[in-house]
């Protein structure tokens, strides 16, 4: 892996399809810093290919706005109901999508990992990774959408995954790197 730059950016998303989640963290010489954390609120388009466009050109303005250099997104985990999951995951493509565009590198990251990377504690309820959030970043949350806290979760554990801290997480440079790495999910 290349050495970081000493100040670079961080896009964190917690993909959805009614709600999605986003953190900018700037990181300069090791230390973190909000630069901007929030939810796009995407129930009003009952289209869901509004839904998926509107995820895209969202996203493809925020890195226009903040200029990260990498994305850390929440990959989809399997739940009782497949076709949440079949949105969720085309949340997330239409999301990497908008980041290979415009050239971020892209790492993402299971649920379990990124409690355990922020709590020590895989299981941990929504609640105690936001409070341990408020703790590391010394900021107050008062965002009621834990989509949010959940993309700043993502995108601190990308900053301690890719700083040494920990390691095993799966990067993508773009397209071809994602086709390689995942053949399984390549059909023909």
């Amino acid at each position: 892996m290349q050495e970081k730059p000493d100040a670079y950016k961080i896009l964190g998303v917690d993909p959805g399809t009614n709600i999605l989640g986003y953190a900018v963290l700037e990181v300069r010489s090791r230390q973190l810093k909000v630069i901007n954390f929030g939810v796009f609120h995407l129930e009003k388009f009952e289209d869901h290919h509004e839904k998926l466009k509107e995820i895209f050109l969202q996203l493809q303005e925020m890195i226009e706005t903040y200029l990260p250099s990498q994305l850390a997104i929440e990959a989809p985990f399997y739940g009782k109901n497949v076709q949440s999951m079949l949105k969720l995951g085309r949340a997330q493509g239409v999301a990497m999508a908008a980041a290979m565009t415009m050239g971020l590198e892209i790492t993402e990251y299971a649920p379990k990992k990124i409690k355990q990377s922020i709590t020590g504690n895989g299981n941990a309820s929504k609640e105690q990774v936001a409070a341990m959030l408020e703790s590391i970043l010394k900021i107050k949350i008062t965002s009621k959408h834990f989509d949010a806290t959940d993309a700043l979760g993502v995108a601190v554990t990308h900053f301690n995954q890719s700083s040494g801290i920990n390691g095993g997480s799966k990067k993508h440079s773009g397209w071809a790197s994602f086709v390689k790495n995942n053949p399984d999910k390549v059909t023909k």
